[in-house]
């Protein structure tokens, strides 16, 4: 749709700053609201055409579909696309932030982020709960592990293979309930660590339990057994790619996938002087997060088919497409690795590769005609 005024909104919890900007004359209009959107609405419908966008983050989708249902044409500009000059970042306001914004989306320098269906906006609420459990259980962990090292006690037991034997197993549990703190306050602390550790293990299970529940729903499950094939992922990091992708297709190719998740690699060159470094992390956290730990197990996988989970039979359509994906994707995915990954590499480069090479497969598997759903 074509429009006449570029209209910015800087957003807030509890207000709106609302900037209209007219590029044919240069005029420029502002205005502060409460979060109202029905308010923000009526006072961008009376300029000609006009269109608004605000910058993606906390405040979320919650807006733009209000604004669209009250007929403003709105879409969420990507933050980590936006380039401020060096002195705009020194007279930062809300007016001047939503000014930014309508001048930007008037020279048509804004990147539209793909809004999710309240349906997947959920689906991502749920397995990011489970992300944000899984780090509240490793600080637990950790007061717990670093509060019996202040009282000298380190697990240290080695088993019949001559290996020392893992943390938060049976005989790691039993080693901590046979350690007898001198002080009551000690032991009360020790107590308190204890059972907070056990409470967040009993979260974690119920939230995987209701993903499981969830996965297996007719709008996500072809996908996520599909992208269960692949090596590395399984069904909480299956449904936490389809939860963030929402829609696979939307994706031109493994290039811009890896883009999307803050995996290409950053550049400082100039001249004849080539410089790349790490990659860039500005994406998509949450998922790149999972997807790098999925790296680690594929470059420990065996070439063997991977089982089904107990009880369930997966659809041969599905089957055989995870098999392409397996197998067919690498061509694209293979020339990006061979972009992107620094020259010799070690264990490093491997697992870069691996991972770059099971995000193509991944993108394959996932948008796959026969069981995206939109």
């Amino acid at each position: 749709m074509s429009y006449v005024t570029s209209i910015g909104l800087d957003v807030h919890a509890r207000s709106i700053t609302a900037v209209a900007f007219d590029p044919a004359t240069g005029e420029v209009r502002s205005k502060r609201f409460g979060y109202a959107p029905a308010e923000v609405a009526a006072w961008t419908l009376a300029f000609d055409s006009p269109k608004a966008v605000y910058e993606s983050g906390v405040t979320g989708f919650h807006l733009v579909r209000a604004l669209r249902g009250l007929g403003v044409d709105c879409i969420v500009g990507a933050v980590s696309k936006m380039h401020k000059p060096a002195a705009d970042k020194r007279k930062k306001n809300d007016r001047n932030d939503a000014e930014f914004l309508a001048r930007q989306l008037a020279a048509r320098n804004i990147k539209e982020v793909w809004i999710p269906d309240e349906e997947c906006e959920a689906a991502r609420d749920l397995s990011r709960v489970l992300e944000d459990v899984r780090e509240d259980l490793t600080r637990a962990k950790h007061r717990l592990t670093h509060l019996l090292i202040r009282h000298g006690y380190a697990f240290d037991e080695i088993g019949p293979d001559g290996k020392r034997k893992g943390k938060w197993t049976r005989a790691h549990w039993e080693w901590i309930r046979s350690i007898e703190l001198s002080e009551a306050a000690a032991r009360d602390a020790l107590d308190f660590y204890v059972s907070e550790v056990r409470h967040i293990e009993a979260q974690k299970k119920a939230i995987e339990k209701e993903i499981a529940d969830y996965a297996r729903a007719d709008r996500w499950r072809g996908r996520v057994e599909a992208l269960r094939r692949l090596k590395g992922i399984e069904t909480m990091t299956a449904f936490s790619l389809v939860a963030e992708a929402g829609v696979f297709s939307r994706f031109e190719s493994a290039r811009a996938f890896s883009s999307w998740l803050g995996l290409t690699p950053s550049e400082h060159s100039s001249g004849e002087r080539v410089s790349r470094g790490g990659i860039i992390k500005a994406g998509n956290t949450h998922l790149r997060k999972q997807l790098v730990e999925s790296s680690w197990h594929y470059t420990r996988a065996t070439t063997k088919r991977k089982r089904d989970q107990r009880g369930e039979e997966v659809p041969l359509a599905i089957e055989n497409h995870a098999a392409r994906g397996r197998e067919a994707p690498c061509r694209e995915a293979g020339s990006l690795c061979k972009a992107q990954s620094s020259p010799g590499g070690g264990q490093r480069g491997h697992r870069k590769r691996a991972l770059l090479l099971g995000m193509g497969c991944g993108l394959h598997v996932g948008r796959g005609s026969r069981i995206e759903t939109r």
